[in-house]
């Protein structure tokens, strides 16, 4: 009987063929381009520029730290930061990096999650999310820096040793 059975569960399996599943259709360019404009991601490049020159700043500034500069000197480490961003504000420009966001979005999702996510960045929870988030990346990077700082001048001095030992070696 069991043998029986199985005969008739392996020819039922049989007599069905496998259908491969059906390919899942890309989301639409519209919902993603209504998800990037709902999670202000266009907002979110500008800040980062704004953040890269700051941060651009105060690494030059640091750089001649302690170095006396001449009034057209300081003007030009003034000035390079400002001239190094609209560099890439023209090269990374939103119209040319939007059609790059909107592929990479719809090679890599499903209609029914960017549907999700529209969902979730509609809600007052999602927009929440959107508006604190910039203040929670920024924060988190600058107490990386504190955790950073110690790291690098163990790193740069890890590099020295091995520097020292490949010269020795020759």
């Amino acid at each position: 009987m069991f043998k029986l059975l199985l005969a008739l569960m392996s020819i039922g399996v049989l007599a069905f063929p496998a259908r491969a599943a059906e390919p899942t259709p890309l989301p639409t360019a519209q919902s993603v381009e209504e998800l990037l404009t709902v999670t202000r991601t266009e907002a979110q490049i500008q800040l980062m520029y704004e953040q890269f020159e700051a941060g651009m700043r105060a690494g030059m500034q640091q750089a001649v730290a302690g170095q006396r500069l001449t009034e057209k000197q300081q003007g030009f480490i003034d000035a390079a930061p400002k001239e190094f961003i609209e560099v890439m504000k023209a090269e990374l420009s939103w119209d040319k990096v939007k059609p790059i966001f909107v592929g990479v979005y719809r090679e890599n999702f499903t209609q029914a999650e960017i549907d999700g996510m529209l969902a979730f960045y509609n809600s007052p929870v999602g927009q929440a999310f959107v508006t604190k988030m910039p203040a929670v990346v920024q924060r988190s990077s600058q107490a990386m820096q504190v955790l950073a700082a110690p790291m690098a001048e163990k790193m740069r001095a890890a590099m020295q040793r091995a520097l020292e030992k490949a010269q020795s070696a020759s």
